[in-house]
């Protein structure tokens, strides 16, 4: 990829670094990419890692990638599983204020977060959102949820909407346009998405989704393109320049940020909302750039989070 192909993340970089690095539990951090993803996210001042892991496995790591790990401290675990449980009680006892996945399973990862009696839920439903900088759209593109809920339900699509709207407002988008898609843009029984979708509407309507516009369902051309809406006489805030793209399922949202990807050129960076902190969660396959993105993400939602505590009532 040419070089400032993706000047919208690397801007998001650029906003958090020098300011106040984020406390982050770096969860089992046993390979060279989520090692060294914490590494240079704390030269670039963008979070303050406590590694959390087998100690000796992190450091032959570190070593054999002639990693500096200098005075990061280490928590020592025995292995993938104690690690993950460790970072959730460092949150809860104050010491991380993120999560940052490494090596381990993400299921592993989330099991400890979602635990009833030591995790870190909220009443919210826990949603993954990529942020995505791509080529040949001009500003950063959100879609949810392709990593975490596979066919979720209205409700908890609501959540979905709500937690991508926070992420986007920390962001600095003043009124984040959200676009529900399916196939098609008009409401029919034999697409349950787009029942879904015209819920969803009516419900930000209604004051039960706050802080963004909503419209669907809407197909991908519809809510990316103006010709597109234009030409199917959509007539629409959010048509053709949302900011978020909610999808039907898990499976329609991978293939959607993959596609942009490896075709598309794009590159995302994102964090998974709905828990007390936001929560790093990276993938083997992410580019440094898309590892530093992240945190910076994870770095303006738990800011955004913290103004809204220090608000007065």
């Amino acid at each position: 990829m040419q070089e400032g192909a993706h000047a919208k993340l690397a801007e998001l970089v650029a906003r958090c670094s020098g300011g106040t690095p984020l406390a982050t539990a770096v969860v089992h951090p046993c390979d060279v990419p989520s090692l060294e993803a914490a590494v240079r996210a704390a030269a670039a001042g963008l979070i303050a890692p406590v590694l959390v892991g087998p100690q000796a496995r992190i450091r032959a790591t570190a070593a054999g990638a002639r990693l500096d790990l200098g005075g990061l401290p280490v928590v020592d675990t025995p292995h993938s599983h104690a690690s993950a449980e460790c970072a959730v009680a460092l949150v809860r006892e104050g010491r991380a204020a993120a999560l940052m996945k490494g090596s381990l399973h993400t299921d592993e990862l989330m099991g400890a977060v979602v635990d009833k009696a030591t995790g870190l839920r909220t009443a919210r439903r826990l949603s993954h959102v990529f942020v995505m900088d791509v080529p040949t759209y001009a500003k950063l593109l959100m879609i949810t949820d392709a990593a975490v809920n596979i066919l979720p339900s209205l409700d908890t699509k609501a959540d979905i909407v709500a937690n991508a709207i926070d992420l986007a407002l920390a962001l600095g988008v003043v009124r984040p346009k959200v676009a529900i898609l399916s196939a098609v843009e008009t409401v029919t029984a034999k697409l349950p998405s787009t029942i879904e979708a015209a819920a969803l509407c009516k419900m930000a309507e209604r004051g039960q989704i706050l802080g963004g516009v909503l419209d669907g369902p809407l197909a991908f051309d519809n809510a990316i393109n103006r010709e597109a809406a234009r030409t199917k006489g959509i007539t629409s805030e959010v048509a053709g320049d949302a900011d978020i793209l909610v999808v039907p399922d898990l499976e329609a949202g991978n293939m959607l940020a993959k596609t942009l990807t490896f075709l598309g050129g794009a590159d995302a960076g994102g964090v998974v909302m709905g828990a007390r902190v936001p929560i790093i969660l990276t993938s083997r396959a992410d580019s440094l750039v898309a590892r530093l993105a992240s945190c910076a993400i994870a770095g303006l939602d738990s800011a955004a989070r913290l103004a809204k505590v220090a608000a007065p009532a």
